[in-house]
């Protein structure tokens, strides 16, 4: 049986701690005798970080990156897609990421309580939607619809799109208006 052993120095290695987003070194942790298990320490805020191999992290960085000027329950929803597919889970992103756009088209003015399908109109009909984004926004319905209707899970590949995409729309819709000043009318 394998025992993890405390070790003040282990092979030294460099990962963006998932806790701080720091880019961090660290040869201070735990390493499991006789595999390449490994418990990095992360020296800026303290919190540990699995390894099993020099290419897996747990927790990983969250995907993405963060966007500016985003309401925070938006905010919040879309940091928790980012964080599921940290810890691979695939299908709660894709689900965050439906549950998204529906909070997107509520902050921008759309009524509660409403049809899924009335948010994906609402947000393309107010041209929230860039130019040939509207098949985007319905194939985040679909991946939605799937991962709540069907017993398969999502794939990593299903909720990086989706991630990919409502970041943009962030962007579009809340971040790149608010870095130009509003002109006195």
């Amino acid at each position: 049986m394998n025992s993890w052993i405390s070790a003040k120095k282990i092979d030294a290695r460099r990962y963006t701690c998932a806790y701080c987003n720091s880019f961090v070194g660290s040869s201070e942790g735990y390493y499991c005798e006789g595999t390449t298990l490994k418990i990095y320490i992360c020296p800026n805020c303290n919190n540990p970080t699995f390894t099993a191999s020099m290419h897996s992290q747990v927790p990983a960085p969250a995907s993405g990156n963060s966007v500016k000027n985003v309401p925070k329950l938006v905010s919040d929803l879309y940091e928790e897609a980012r964080k599921c597919m940290s810890v691979n889970a695939f299908t709660s992103s894709v689900l965050a990421c439906r549950k998204l756009l529906m909070n997107i088209a509520v902050s921008q003015g759309a009524d509660e309580s409403k049809s899924f399908l009335y948010y994906v109109e609402y947000l393309s009909g107010k041209g929230y939607v860039p130019p040939n984004g509207r098949h985007w926004v319905d194939h985040i319905r679909k991946k939605g619809n799937e991962a709540t209707h069907e017993i398969q899970l999502m794939k990593n590949e299903d909720a990086e799109e989706l991630l990919i995409f409502s970041e943009m729309l962030l962007k579009f819709i809340y971040e790149f208006p608010a870095k130009i000043p509003t002109l006195p009318s």
